[in-house]
Parts: C-alpha cells; sequence; structure tokens
C-alpha cells in the first residue's frame, strides 16, 4: 500500500472552486449545487490515497479494474447532478447523526467524530455507529459510480506514529465495515491515515482534540 504524503493541494484547489449554491430539499440549508456548474474539479482531485486493494497499485489500475467490473463513467455536467442527487440522500439518511456533511466541488466529505465512532484507543466500530455505516453503505450502493475514499485521523496525543498507524487502522475498520457488510465493490476504495497532520480543531483542548480524531469519507464521481 503506498501512501500519499500531502492531500493539502488536491484539496485546497478543490475549495478553492465557486460553484453556485441551493437550498437542500431535506434540511433547508444552503449548499453548494453542481448541476448548474458543470465538472468542477479536474485531475488535481485525482489519486489522493493507498489503496485498500491489492490488485491494484496506480489509479489507472483502479480505473481498468472498474471498468472491467463493468462500473459506468459520469462526464459532462452530469457529474454535478449525479453529485447533488447523492448529497441529498446522504442528508437525509444521516439526518440527526453527529456526521457532518460538506462539499468541495464534486467532492463529497463525510466527517465522522472518533468519539462516537471508536473508544479511546480502539479500532473496533462503536456497536450504535453501526447503523450509521449501513446507511451510508447503502447510499452508496445506489450510486455505483462514485469513488470512496476512506481517511483516518489522530489528534496530536502521543508519538507521531503511533498515531499514523491508528488513524490506518480505523480507516481500515471503517473500509472493512463498507466492503464486507456493505457490499461495496472493493475496488471502489481507497483507504490510509494521516495521523496527527490535518487538524481541524485545536489540539489544546479536550473538545479540539475529539474533533481531530475522526475517520473522513470523501465521495469522487468516477470519470474513467
Amino acid at each position: 500500500m503506498r501512501h500519499w504524503t500531502s492531500l493539502a493541494p488536491c484539496l485546497a484547489a478543490a475549495a478553492a472552486l465557486a460553484a453556485c449554491t441551493t437550498v437542500d430539499p431535506y434540511t433547508g440549508e444552503t449548499v453548494r449545487s453542481n448541476t448548474r456548474t458543470g465538472a468542477l474539479v479536474g485531475a488535481g482531485a485525482g489519486a489522493l490515497l493507498g489503496y485498500l486493494t491489492n490488485t491494484n497499485k496506480s489509479e489507472e489500475g483502479r480505473t481498468n479494474a472498474l471498468i472491467g467490473a463493468g462500473v459506468g463513467a459520469l462526464a459532462g455536467a452530469g457529474v454535478g447532478t449525479y453529485m447533488d442527487r447523492q448529497q441529498a440522500e446522504l442528508r437525509r439518511e444521516l439526518a440527526g447523526t453527529d456526521v457532518r456533511i460538506r462539499r468541495d466541488g464534486d467532492n463529497i466529505h463525510l466527517d465522522m467524530p472518533g468519539d462516537v465512532t471508536f473508544d479511546f484507543n480502539r479500532t473496533e466500530i462503536k456497536p450504535q455507529f453501526v447503523p450509521v455505516l449501513d446507511d451510508v453503505a447503502r447510499v452508496l450502493n445506489q450510486y455505483p459510480s462514485t469513488l470512496v475514499d476512506v481517511i483516518g485521523h489522530a489528534d496530536s496525543v502521543g508519538a507521531d506514529d503511533y498515531n499514523l498507524d491508528l488513524s490506518r487502522r480505523r480507516a481500515s475498520s471503517v473500509a472493512d465495515f463498507l466492503v464486507n457488510r456493505g457490499r461495496i465493490l472493493p475496488d471502489r476504495l481507497y483507504v490510509d491515515g494521516q495521523g496527527e497532520r490535518y487538524p481541524i480543531a485545536s489540539n489544546e483542548t479536550e473538545a479540539g482534540r475529539a474533533q481531530n480524531r475522526r475517520v473522513e469519507i470523501v465521495l469522487r464521481p468516477f470519470r474513467g
């Protein structure tokens, strides 16, 4: 499994792209709408992570595997429409959970806080979070032309190497769940951990550290 050293350039480029907004029909929240803006994210949002499977060694390898499995590629303005529908479905299914849904161009991010997903220093998914992952898997199975990148993150407590390993093992637990119980095609998945490198809150407080201990699922359109 290979591990890319930084997600920041790809994610920053995606975040910098402008998109029209619309009101989510389920939550009333103003969200991005790419139906009107077309495809906004180019090749810069390509290969981000190491592979979950042993059969694919590159982005090209995963593309070939998906095409061989009959997964259709997306193109043009239809990409935005496809991702808009998927985002709306996820917001409906995950309403009332602690999962945060955000949008970067054509990519959808699901932020799953570690304090509700895992016990401290553990990699087994909490039983109460299983129904949430079941809902995620159910939506993903309705949108087979979506790539699924699973990224683990940690807070800054403890050794860097240990936190990196823990974040990878937690990401693997979520990915294994999606494959084995959720029946997601393995070739759709990347999995990796970033350790404590990308905090979203201050590590100086327990509340901030709890936010940083998380698993992120990035959903990207399969463009072939």
